[in-house]
């Protein structure tokens, strides 16, 4: 008779157990679904908006006419914008980042000095 009681006892306690992992999977799809959307939004914020803008109108990199080569690709690096003929180029700007803002710069400062 005791392992009658002892097997209805470990079935009751299996069928709280599964209720409640039915319960928490039930939650977490919910909760997953209302913020998708929410994720998706902040994806498609624009940081550009924030970002310093780019000054040229080549490559830093390559040096080639942004746009000759389809639409830049635009890179965010420490909240400027720097624009790329493609993205193999932020590949290189990524191994020595600091050379080639120097270079902005410099060509930044070269255009403020040139028109103002």
């Amino acid at each position: 008779m005791r392992e009658h009681s002892e097997s209805g006892v470990i079935a009751l306690v299996t069928d709280k157990i599964m209720k409640k992992l039915k319960n928490l999977t039930a939650a977490i799809l919910a909760f997953s679904t209302l913020t998708a959307p929410l994720a998706a939004l902040a994806a498609d914020q624009k940081p550009e908006s924030k970002a310093k803008p780019y000054p040229l109108k080549t490559c830093v990199v390559s040096g080639e006419k942004l746009g000759e080569m389809g639409k830049p690709y635009v890179y965010i690096h420490e909240g400027r914008e720097i624009q790329f003929c493609c993205k193999d180029c932020v590949k290189d700007f990524k191994k020595n980042p600091a050379k080639y803002i120097k270079k902005i710069d410099q060509a930044a400062a070269k255009a403020k000095k040139s028109n103002g």
